[in-house]
């Protein structure tokens, strides 16, 4: 990561966590810190990096500007259990061919996202439904930062830089809004073992901008301890939905997860190329689809994921999948 990027990520976390202190005294906030790489499946394509740090506030209290805010939308129900939270993330993208330093035109192009993001979560007290809205503003092109991040990482580890940046999407303002609602419709508590339970969650969402357009539908099924305690760990979107909260009072406790979504993508600016201007891009499927599985562990305040993610091809001309892993750890905020 890029000095610059650090400094916006360490300044994101301050002031989330200063207005946490203002706001919900009594329920702190979290902090999530997330990456995600395809190293994990020796891989270097496609997508290839994500990186995400995000704060997360507490319940809001009566009278709260975040509840008079989901008034006007119609989708979150005010007498719901409201969070708000701030985040700031970047996703790379390459295409296979990483050594050439000509256009690679049969490929996808090279892509940096730098973003900046604001959303709004709710859930009703049984914790049966779960609702997120999220806004990301950002821009797409070297003002992203790719090729700075992902060269850096690559002195890191001892890999050869990938040599094809100066053929990236030219500069472009990117909005990308997002909805997703989960439902719990099958929840089984063991008999035999306390606190052990079982959980289906089918899923619906989508997304409008001019980065993204898609609908998506999923679902995903877990087994494990506590499961009321939150609704699955995070991912960097496009994903399965989660959540970056967790019950913060618990022992030990943690649970195994898998689920999958398809997507039905209308626009993909990684692919389909710049949105005002001529620029490199590759024909996309329309159809794409994730599966997932990986584990959850918590103790305190703190909280461990690992998700090891399927993601089908993307592009019309290649039949292979991609493989990656994202890593999030989710804390109380510490001041």
């Amino acid at each position: 990561m890029t000095l610059r990027l650090s400094a916006i990520v360490a300044l994101a976390l301050l002031l989330g966590s200063a207005s946490a202190r203002a706001d919900t005294e009594e329920d702190p906030g979290i902090v999530t810190l997330q990456v995600e790489n395809d190293k994990v499946a020796n891989t270097d394509r496609n997508y290839t990096s994500g990186l995400r740090a995000a704060w997360l506030s507490g319940e809001t209290r009566d009278e709260h500007w975040v509840r008079d805010l989901a008034e006007h939308f119609p989708l979150i129900n005010n007498t719901d259990r409201i969070r708000y939270g701030f985040s700031i993330g970047q996703s790379i993208f390459t295409p296979q061919d990483t050594e050439s330093r000509e256009l690679v035109e049969n490929d996808r192009p090279y892509a940096g996202w730098l973003y900046g993001g604001v959303s709004m979560i709710s859930y009703d007290k049984e914790k049966r439904n779960l609702q997120t809205l999220a806004l990301d503003l950002g821009v797409v092109g070297p003002a992203a930062l790719g090729r700075q991040t992902q060269n850096r990482f690559h002195e890191i580890i001892d890999v050869d830089k990938a040599k094809g940046w100066d053929n990236q999407l030219e500069n472009e303002p990117g909005v990308l809004l997002t909805y997703q609602r989960s439902r719990r419709v099958v929840y089984l508590e063991s008999d035999e073992y306390e606190r052990l339970g079982f959980d289906i969650m089918p899923h619906v969402g989508g997304a409008l901008g001019n980065v993204m357009t898609y609908g998506a539908a999923g679902g995903s099924v877990r087994l494990g301890f506590d499961l009321l305690d939150d609704f699955g760990p995070p991912r960097i979107r496009p994903s399965l939905p989660g959540a970056d909260f967790f019950n913060t009072q618990r022992g030990w406790s943690g649970y195994l997860f898998a689920g999958s979504e398809a997507r039905l993508v209308a626009r993909n600016i990684f692919l389909d190329g710049n949105t005002f201007r001529d620029s490199h891009s590759i024909d996309k499927r329309t159809f794409v689809y994730d599966i997932q599985a990986g584990v959850a562990i918590s103790h305190g305040p703190l909280r461990f994921s690992y998700t090891h993610v399927y993601r089908s091809s993307e592009i019309q001309n290649q039949e292979r999948g991609d493989r990656f892993g994202s890593v999030a750890l989710s804390f109380v905020q510490p001041f």
